[in-house]
């Protein structure tokens, strides 16, 4: 593969573990999301994470990166994200270990701010770790079965599912699992439980509708322009 084609495989794949480091990091605030009319579990306003928009964005970019590329690849791409991730924790978790000065954040700030709690964490590395390869695995099958056409019906119907199980694992964990195992307080209850599932996947799946028009133009502007395969490597 030639350096004009590279280029694009290198920004995609640095777009997908810029977002998802930075989803990591503002999972510690939750935004509250108005819904007009209200809906019959969540009633009117829904909490999800502030790294919703970012972690769509690791979506957007392994669907091209599968598209273009190919399964084996992407897959690849996914498990270097998860590594990725704990060398972020690891860095944080030095700046808040070593000596803070009186001139900066008050350390105690800092730690609240970026100590992403223990339960938080272990949900969101679960989820990303089976919804990512499973976002890749579906892309690669329903293109196996459709071939070049119907981008938009693997597009969907990968990201639509993992997004599903992203937030079932993450919610499960974060807000019942591991309090309970790490004592870090009370599990939630099964009410909040399906509020907070219910309402997290309604804000993921109307970003992920939104979010095909963007695979269609990033891929075909690369392949129209040459800067990715025309046809992806035989060996997905």
């Amino acid at each position: 593969m030639s350096e004009h084609t590279e280029a694009p495989k290198l920004l995609l794949a640095s777009l997908f573990v810029t977002a998802l480091v930075t989803a990591q990091l503002l999972a510690v605030k939750l935004l509250v999301v108005s819904v007009p009319n209200g809906l019959p579990v969540v009633g009117s306003t829904v909490l999800v994470p502030a790294g919703v928009l970012a972690y769509a964005v690791t979506y957007v970019a392994s669907d091209c990166f599968t598209e273009l590329y190919g399964r084996r690849t992407a897959t690849l791409l996914v498990n270097v994200g998860f590594l990725m991730n704990f060398v972020m924790l690891g860095l944080v978790w030095l700046a808040i270990f070593a000596p803070g000065s009186d001139a900066g954040v008050d350390p105690e700030t800092f730690e609240s701010v970026l100590g992403v709690s223990t339960n938080v964490v272990i949900g969101s590395l679960v989820a990303y770790l089976v919804s990512q390869n499973w976002d890749v695995f579906v892309f690669d099958r329903i293109r196996q079965e459709t071939g070049e056409a119907y981008l938009w019906a693997r597009n969907l119907g990968s990201t639509m599912t993992s997004q599903l199980i992203d937030t079932a694992i993450f919610v499960v964990i974060a807000f019942s699992l591991a309090p309970q195992l790490i004592g870090v307080g009370d599990a939630a209850s099964n009410t909040v439980l399906l509020e907070l599932l219910v309402g997290q996947y309604i804000v993921k799946l109307g970003i992920a509708v939104l979010d095909t028009p963007v695979v269609y133009a990033i891929v075909g502007y690369l392949r129209s322009n040459g800067w990715a395969p025309a046809v992806r490597p035989a060996a997905s």
